[in-house]
């Protein structure tokens, strides 16, 4: 499983919600056994390497154990960023799972399909949009799934939505 952060916020400035998403993200993946991949994030071009990024992420932050956990997850090779996609994801992180609180009924899936695929062997991507507007309507129309974790329509903050989302579904491998 990959957690994909598509980034809303600002894409020319690298700024602090982009940090801290990426260091508590780091956390989370290190936790449930993810891998972490960026979309669109604006990390300056002279630091190109996943190892890079994490040191350069992990001197700033206190969060995720000052960073500690995203600089595991890249020395693992468990991380990676990709320019924004325009008509697809990058096909080696598996299946795209849009969440989101507000699902396309023809697309949407719920914790206990998503584990199942994982199960199956099938390679997933979850993707979360960062920034207030979430992920744009084009990037919403790629994904085949889209999985509300609540079930109810719920808008959750981005970490918290993060943290449910890889909890339920890991929960639901382990049953």
């Amino acid at each position: 499983m990959t957690i994909a952060l598509y980034n809303s916020y600002d894409p020319n400035k690298f700024r602090e919600p982009h940090r801290r998403v990426l260091a508590r993200a780091g956390g989370l993946a290190m936790a449930f056994d993810m891998n972490l991949a960026l979309l669109g994030f604006p990390i300056p071009e002279d630091i190109d390497t996943p190892t890079g990024i994490a040191e350069w992420v992990a001197g700033t932050t206190s969060i995720g154990g000052h960073g500690d956990y995203f600089m595991q997850l890249a020395e693992k090779g468990r991380f990676n960023k990709f320019p924004y996609p325009s008509k697809g994801l990058p096909p080696q992180l598996g299946e795209p799972i849009l969440t989101t609180s507000k699902p396309d009924d023809r697309k949407r899936i719920n914790v206990s399909e998503t584990a199942d695929m994982v199960r199956r062997g099938k390679s997933i991507v979850l993707i979360f949009g960062i920034g207030p507007h979430g992920v744009p309507k084009e990037i919403a129309a790629i994904p085949k799934y889209h999985m509300d974790v609540t079930g109810g329509g719920f808008s959750l903050e981005t970490c918290t939505a993060l943290g449910a989302v890889c909890g339920a579904v890991t929960a639901r491998l382990n049953q």
